[in-house]
């Protein structure tokens, strides 16, 4: 081992085994932790000063059960692990993370890390649960049988993995003082034979006897619960239930809270124009910077009600029960049930939806899942959509105030681009993505009671990346927007908007006639071009074109009204239309390029997701026009 680096401990251990929750304890990092397997899909660094005041470098790797690596999630696991990943040394030190609630599944694959010869810790974690649960584990005896270091750690909770600090420093200090030679690991490994992963099974059954005890049965409350949730008909109920109220509240919830920043923001732009001289630095903070800005920072409740929904699921153990349930449906269209969770994933962004769809070892399977990911509505969307519908849908009332006719419209947004992915990959698996469809395996964990210090971190973070968002990439968006729309200056005696003879205006009228068809107006088409980067930029953009616009006044007060003046009815409901298949961000295209390491299928996704956004929006368009006379 070279003493003149750190050295490099690497986290390895099944899906959903608590690995990240173990990376965190130790290096105080934020990674997202859920309670479903697939959440780590890349390795992920941090570093950590240990007891005996050594810089330890740490690597969270993707959950795997064995070296057999099926997927490419798995297949990082095993490149790191082995030295193979370029440009990385190989790790010094392994810390097998274990769910001591499930120590059959997981002591297979410690047996094969074993058989590297590396320096390998055994953490076992999640020990208060596997006692809650009237288990019983001697470390010592299972330590003797395994032939490593056994410490037990419960990572959630404060104070949960001093005693594995201290053996990884015990552990690194052998390996020093033993000379280790870390390049020198791999020699002679190759992939275990079936024969030898059923030794392994012998094996661990034999471990099992000696050092553990564990109940009969499973947990009772898990199997209870099991039998309601995981019931065909009352699964499936509960399940839309639990969606369709979660869509009702991201407006009811988030309503007081959004009124709030939007009444802030009204007066600070009444304010600055009151204080400041009027020229081009107040235009530019009030109708660029606060009008354009304020209109995406508004929607920041909504997206925070949204990702608490998704947090309690996950955290719950919920999360796999839905892709179990839904396994037969996505089966219908030759998708794997594993989809579902790059697929709910998605609902946040494509980009975190996407790499998780290498938890799927099928390719054709991967591909089918990748390409249908940006129809799910992410929450890049839900400002425009809650933007039209503020304006055009009424707040209407039903079964006694509970259902609200705006979450309705929400709801259906939503499930229109379920529903059109479902049938977008039926097509491609009958024509581009033949193959036979693979069964469903996936562990389903225990259910635990969310944990509200993992909530408050994830909707910090989730807060944190937004407003970071908007004061960057959205900022710079509408400085250039406004930018473009302020100049050049109108001729003078010019009795239109000065913003028409602006370059964004000419930006417009050059779009308008390929969008009129769809009852496009200049201004949606100026919103469209950089909502490209950022979907959300489609709202500030609008923003910022009608308060450079004769509406500004208007603006301040209510962008939502100003554009239920300015749009007619059927133009705003093809404008959902086109959001429901809109050609997805520039960063979607990216991570699908790398994901697939191909030009082509990025290619196809752009030009597919275009010809039906253009086409949902056109029959959107005419059918509502006919539909008024």
């Amino acid at each position: 081992m070279s003493k003149e680096k750190a050295p490099r401990v690497a986290l390895v251990g099944n899906p959903n085994s608590g690995k990240t929750a173990v990376f965190n304890a130790l290096t105080g990092a934020r990674q997202k932790v859920a309670n479903y397997a697939g959440v780590t899909v890349e390795k992920k660094e941090g570093t950590f000063v240990s007891p005996a005041g050594t810089r330890v470098q740490v690597i969270d790797l993707p959950g795997t059960y064995s070296l057999r690596a099926r997927s490419p999630d798995e297949a990082v696991t095993r490149d790191v692990v082995l030295g193979r990943q370029e440009g990385e040394d190989i790790p010094d030190a392994i810390v097998f993370v274990a769910d001591a609630t499930n120590l059959r599944q997981n002591l297979r694959l410690a047996l094969e890390l074993k058989s590297l010869g590396r320096p390998i810790i055994l953490a076992l974690n999640m020990m208060d649960a596997a006692e809650k649960q009237g288990m019983a584990v001697d470390g010592t005896e299972l330590s003797a049988e395994l032939g490593m270091p056994v410490v037990p750690t419960i990572a959630i909770q404060k104070g949960g993995v001093e005693k594995l600090l201290a053996q990884i420093d015990r552990t690194i200090q052998v390996a020093q003082s033993e000379g280790w030679a870390p390049m020198q690991a791999e020699c002679g490994w190759s992939e275990p034979s079936s024969r030898q992963l059923r030794d392994f099974s012998r094996e661990v059954e034999r471990v099992l006897a000696r050092a553990v005890y564990a109940p009969a049965r499973p947990h009772k409350a898990t199997r209870q619960m099991d039998r309601v949730l995981l019931h065909p008909i009352t699964g499936l109920t509960i399940l839309m239930t639990v969606l369709f109220l979660m869509f009702q509240a991201v407006f009811t919830w988030a309503r007081l809270p959004m009124e709030l920043i939007d009444a802030g923001i009204s007066g600070l732009g009444t304010w600055l124009t009151a204080v400041m001289a009027a020229g081009p630095l107040r235009s530019l903070l009030v109708d660029g910077v606060l009008a354009g800005v304020g209109s995406v920072v508004m929607f920041l409740p909504q997206i925070l009600v949204l990702f608490f929904f998704i947090q309690l699921l996950e955290d719950s153990g919920y999360m796999a029960r839905a892709a179990f349930l839904l396994d037969r449906l996505m089966g219908g269209v030759g998708l794997h049930g594993r989809a579902f969770i790059p697929l709910l994933s998605s609902f946040a962004c494509a980009v975190p939806g996407i790499m998780a769809a290498r938890t799927i070892e099928n390719r054709a399977d991967r591909i089918a899942t990748i390409m249908i990911a940006p129809l799910m509505t992410c929450s890049a969307r839900l400002p425009v959509y809650t933007l039209i519908i503020a304006a055009f849908v009424p707040d209407t009332k039903y079964l006694g105030g509970w259902v609200g006719l705006p979450g309705l419209v929400m709801f259906g947004l939503y499930a229109a681009g379920i529903v059109s992915g479902l049938l977008v990959a039926l097509g491609m698996k009958h024509t581009l993505l033949r193959g036979a469809r693979e069964p469903l395996l996936m562990e389903l964990p225990a259910y635990r009671l969310p944990r509200a210090r993992n909530i408050a971190l994830a909707l910090y973070d989730r807060a944190k990346a937004f407003l970071v968002r908007a004061g960057t990439i959205i900022f710079w968006m509408m400085v250039l927007v406004w930018l473009l729309g302020s100049y050049p200056l109108p001729p003078d005696g010019a009795t239109e908007p000065a913003i028409r003879y602006s370059i964004a205006g000419a930006i417009g009228r050059a779009l308008e006639p390929l969008l009129a068809p769809i009852g496009f107006n200049w201004q949606i088409a100026v919103a469209l071009v950089p909502g490209m980067a950022a979907r959300e930029v489609a709202v500030g953009v609008l923003g910022t074109i009608y308060s450079l616009s004769d509406s500004g006044e208007a603006l301040r007060t209510s962008l939502a009204g100003v554009l239920a003046h300015s749009w007619s009815l059927p133009t705003a409901l093809s404008l959902l239309a086109w959001y429901v298949f809109s050609p997805q961000c520039l960063a979607t295209l990216g991570v699908v390029r790398r994901e697939l390491n191909s030009r082509f299928w990025p290619a196809v996704m752009f030009v597919s997701l275009l010809a039906l956004a253009y086409g949902a929006a056109f029959i959107t368009y005419r059918l509502a026009l006919w539909l008024t006379l």
